[in-house]
């Protein structure tokens, strides 16, 4: 996976330095530009799930060492010292030399299992299985938590453009209610207009409300992926300045070359391999068991003489041999290990071949979301300027007394319809474009 950090020496240079002024309200890092590429940079380094991923491929680098020493040599030091008392030394008789009541001995020794079956064999290879497996875990929760940020990014920029929209219809409405009440102090209108006007007003309102609640919400979301520990002074509105906008530009896909991508790229995939792999080698290991353990060693020891008080009289000299172990009946151990091993080998194999199918369907529903995106986004393209020549014509009708207040307010619910769909139709499309890339298994990380 590629991954680039522009800026981000200067970004946490800036956070150290906001940290150490406890009088600042709103920390440079925080209201500092951000756009797209620094939001999934900063995820990279601060993001929970990241950082919890990379723990569990630095725990599993202990459990690869851990399994491959089992096939390497053995090397292990022993002492041993003992103190009695006389009554319990017993001594030979007829000798007068009283036997010693303190013996002590010590040794160290090098062994080498030669043959276990193939079971040394399996867990070396386990090992390097075990290594490639975490790296393709760690791999998926990233790309999983790069497209929650990218998405994220994408609501903070939707909800702030309904904001906009929204506030603009309210000020459109509230100049046609104002209009409508210098018409009516005239009387050239009745009262009706006036109330028509005020209702339509008030209407429009809990739009906007609503688009404020959801600009906070989605900037707390952003907030929370990106890793940043909010200012408590910080409560009602989080100061992002977020400098990038929706990612439109076209995306030519043929869809049974990005099914054969995604089977090929996504790490989930390259992670049940490695789950199939690992259940063949526990196949072998457990098989092990119907065959002989055959270990050498060798080493040097030291002892105490058993004849002599003093404990400075010893004798030592090296020691070699060989061992064999042969379990000739284990009360079925080893048949239940070696059932077991492979019911879960079969296991594994049916989740990969389900995951594949899973996949196949991710893409071809983010395929379709694609397309609808895609179909929603170019029907749009002069919507929004009919609707405001419509509200031109309306509002002339109106004036030369051939239209009505109502034709205005329909062509001004219009307006802000067909904006509200623009960039809806904008942000569904960047947002079903970087799903598409996840599912085909395309980085996400920031490429500029």
């Amino acid at each position: 996976m590629k991954l680039i950090f522009p800026g981000l020496f200067v970004l946490l240079a800036a956070s150290l330095c906001a940290a150490a002024d406890t009088n600042t309200v709103v920390p440079a890092w925080l209201s500092r530009p951000l756009s797209l590429a620094d939001a999934l940079n900063t995820a990279l380094i601060q993001n929970a799930t990241i950082l919890k991923a990379k723990n569990d491929f630095e725990a599993s680098q202990g459990l690869v060492i851990s399994t491959r020493a089992v096939a390497l040599p053995q090397v292990t030091a022993g002492g041993q010292y003992e103190d009695e008392q006389k009554t319990l030394v017993q001594n030979f008789p007829g000798n007068t030399s009283p036997q010693p009541h303190q013996t002590w001995s010590t040794d160290i020794q090098i062994s080498q299992t030669i043959y276990d079956g193939g079971k040394s064999i399996a867990a070396l290879r386990s090992a390097s299985v075990t290594k490639k497996q975490a790296v393709a875990i760690y791999q998926t929760a990233v790309a999983d938590t790069l497209l929650q940020v990218r998405l994220a990014y994408y609501s903070v920029l939707l909800a702030e453009q309904q904001i906009v929209v929204n506030e603009a219809s309210v000020k459109l409405l509230q100049k046609e209610l104002e209009d409508q009440q210098h018409r009516l102090d005239a009387g050239t209108v009745p009262k009706f207009n006036v109330l028509r006007a005020e209702v339509a007003v008030a209407n429009q309102r809990p739009a906007l409300i609503q688009a404020r609640n959801s600009y906070r919400i989605a900037k707390n979301n952003l907030a929370n992926l990106l890793g940043y520990n909010l200012p408590r002074e910080i409560w009602e509105d989080i100061p992002f300045n977020l400098t990038d906008g929706f990612d439109t530009a076209p995306m030519q896909v043929n869809l049974p070359d990005a099914i054969q991508e995604a089977l090929q790229k996504r790490t989930e995939l390259e992670t049940l391999r490695r789950t199939v792999d690992l259940q063949k080698l526990n196949v072998v290991s457990a098989r092990s068991g119907y065959q002989p353990a055959v270990s050498v060693f060798a080493g040097y020891d030291w002892n105490s003489s058993q004849f002599a008080s003093d404990l400075g009289d010893h004798f030592r000299g090296w020691v070699a041999g060989a061992k064999l172990d042969w379990a000739i009946f284990d009360g079925g151990t080893t048949y239940g290990r070696t059932k077991t091993a492979k019911a879960q080998l079969e296991k594994a194999k049916t989740d990969l071949t389900d995951q594949q199918r899973q996949i196949e369907l991710g893409v071809r529903t983010a395929y379709s979301d694609l397309v609808q995106a895609r179909e929603t986004l170019e029907s749009q393209e002069k919507v929004q300027e009919e609707a405001e020549e419509a509200l031109r014509e309306a509002n002339a009708r109106a004036e030369a007394g051939t239209g009505t207040q109502l034709d205005v307010l329909d062509a001004e619910t219009s307006l802000t319809q067909s904006r509200t769909t623009q960039i809806t139709a904008e942000h569904d499309y960047a947002a079903a474009r970087a799903s598409f890339e996840r599912a085909i298994g395309k980085d996400l990380a920031p490429v500029k």
